[in-house]
């Protein structure tokens, strides 16, 4: 039985990539067509989930990608990231008009701002741990992450 060339975890002799680390396998064999995800490195792939307003595109295709459906700490972030842009998504779409429409009320106007701007610095802070190397978990979105990942595991 081969071991992983990167973490030496046991892997199937027909396996392209490593269970564990998710290391693309010497001798692997090739189907012929080219996966986008193939040549990323795993940290650049995390960091592509937190992209301000983009990165939901790329946590999709991590979650929907047969490569990292057994690496929960990519898939993680993935979760994080959209999660992120789901709650811009709620500030832009719904606290805006209803704050505007409810303009009688003073001092609420820059709730939705303040929102924004919450999930924009969450957005870089992810950017630089990521690329640190370090796994930090958000305050509610990460524990929202954290049960999608457990939820599709079972």
């Amino acid at each position: 039985m081969p071991y992983c060339v990167q973490c030496g975890k046991q892997v199937g002799t027909a396996d392209q990539f490593c269970s564990g680390c998710g290391a693309r396998q010497a001798g692997a064999p090739t189907t012929g067509t080219a996966d986008f995800w193939s040549n990323l490195p795993d940290r650049s792939v995390m960091q592509l989930c937190y992209i301000p307003w983009v990165g939901w595109i790329p946590a999709i295709g991590v979650i929907a990608s047969d490569r990292f459906r057994s690496q929960d700490r990519i898939r993680f972030h993935a979760f994080q990231g959209l999660y992120l842009f789901v709650i811009w998504l709620i500030a832009d779409w719904f606290l805006d008009p209803a704050l505007r429409f409810g303009r009688p009320f003073v001092g609420l106007g820059f709730l939705s701002s303040l929102v924004k701007l919450s999930v924009f610095v969450a957005w870089i802070f992810m950017l630089v741990k990521v690329r640190q190397g370090t796994d930090f978990r958000l305050p509610l979105v990460g524990e929202l992450a954290e049960k999608s990942v457990a939820e599709q595991r079972s």
